[in-house]
């Protein structure tokens, strides 16, 4: 673990999250109330600055502007973030943004059209969650891994928080990275995440897989991202695993 010495970090949001986000370290919810203390939350956490842009400007600038022949929509969204995105030092602030991008993205109308009868009303609120609490961890522009939570590790959370078995955890994974996206949602991520200063990138490629996510800086390396990756995982996912609650015989 290595971290910078800060002082806890406490947001209120819109809705309230599940309780059981607790028996992670570090993280205490109350209703609405999220605190979160660094030094015991986090893996690494070398930064405690990020990348962010209104919501409400995203929406009214960006959500409905169409892509051209001459302007692709990841271009559209790199000059949003470079002509509205500021730096913030300001977790809740992060976490806020986090929560109305994904709240967005993982809106009950998207179930219907993934055909898979498992994923009911409940799962995108697990999603929702889990997502806002990765938009805390960071890559730099060099693609190293500055800020590491459980989150990181997507099923490996969830799992723990939602008493989830594997197969469950692994289906809802495949949806946060690859089925709820299909060609017309990943335009919508692509654009909801300039609030977040970049794009939703994945480390992994499948369930098996487990590397997890993190909303990173256009032009970061990803050569560098992934050795970072590979050093790390392995350790910080059985620490997340460890939490798991057993059920009573």
């Amino acid at each position: 673990m290595t971290t910078i010495d800060t002082e806890a970090i406490t947001v209120v949001l819109p809705e309230a999250f599940d309780e059981r986000w607790s028996r992670l370290p570090g993280i205490q919810v109350d209703g609405r109330r999220i605190t979160i203390d660094p030094a015991e939350y986090f893996f690494r956490f070398e930064s405690h600055t990020w990348l962010v842009a209104d919501w409400e400007l995203v929406k009214s600038r960006l959500l409905d502007v169409e892509e051209t022949t001459e302007s692709a929509v990841e271009q559209l969204a790199l000059e949003f973030v470079k002509n509205h995105a500021e730096s913030t030092a300001d977790a809740a602030r992060v976490l806020t943004t986090a929560y109305e991008v994904y709240a967005y993205l993982f809106r009950d109308e998207h179930l219907a059209g993934l055909d898979l009868p498992q994923i009911t009303a409940d799962h995108p609120r697990m999603l929702c969650e889990a997502a806002t609490l990765m938009a805390l961890n960071k890559v730099e522009l060099d693609g190293r891994i500055s800020n590491v939570g459980p989150c990181w590790f997507f099923p490996a959370a969830t799992s723990v928080v939602f008493d989830l078995d594997d197969e469950t955890g692994g289906m809802l994974d495949e949806v946060y990275h690859g089925g709820w996206f299909n060609e017309h949602r990943r335009i919508e991520s692509i654009k909801a995440h300039a609030a977040l200063g970049g794009r939703l990138v994945h480390g992994c490629q499948s369930v098996p897989d487990q590397s997890g996510g993190v909303v990173a800086p256009y032009v970061a390396s990803m050569g560098a991202f992934r050795e970072d990756l590979a050093a790390f995982k392995a350790g910080w996912l059985e620490q997340v695993y460890a939490h798991r609650v057993t059920p009573a015989a």
